[in-house]
């Protein structure tokens, strides 16, 4: 996938078979991409966003979002995923079609201090890191948005 490529559901961003990781600000994203290359992962299916790119990515998405996009919690990831990218955190994005392969990556990006690792399925979108602090999770929707498992209930809050 090209950053050129947008895969979308609905006017977001929605790249089915891979997994959408964040990072801290201070993780060195090219270290990272090199383990998932030991890993298996060769650069075409690593793709790297910066905070400032994965904020007009974001920005693009919720002003092209159609009304169907609020069904599911694509919409809301991108504003997850904004959130996160307004406070300096990268991103990687890494094709990984297979289950097996998406828990490999989970693997190797928590090595590296990855806030979250997101596989992107067909159906439903599963979140491959847990941390210790999280709280317990409650019902998403639309509505509601995405439970950021904080104490405020949002991902801003993560750190």
């Amino acid at each position: 996938m090209e950053k050129t490529e947008s895969p979308q559901a609905f006017g977001v961003f929605k790249p089915v078979g891979h997994v959408v990781v964040s990072f801290p600000p201070d993780t060195d994203l090219g270290e990272v991409a090199r383990a998932l290359s030991e890993a298996g992962f060769k650069e075409p299916d690593v793709r790297r966003y910066g905070p400032r790119e994965m904020v007009e990515q974001a920005d693009r998405d919720m002003a092209e979002a159609t009304p169907l996009a609020s069904l599911g919690q694509e919409l809301n990831l991108v504003k997850a995923h904004r959130a996160l990218a307004e406070q300096g955190y990268g991103f990687l994005v890494v094709h990984a079609p297979k289950d097996e392969q998406a828990a490999r990556v989970a693997e190797v990006v928590r090595r590296f201090g990855a806030e979250r690792a997101q596989y992107y399925g067909r159906m439903i979108i599963e979140e491959l890191i847990q941390h210790a602090d999280d709280t317990r999770q409650v019902a998403e929707s639309p509505a509601r948005g995405l439970d950021a498992q904080t104490v405020s209930g949002r991902e801003q809050d993560r750190r």
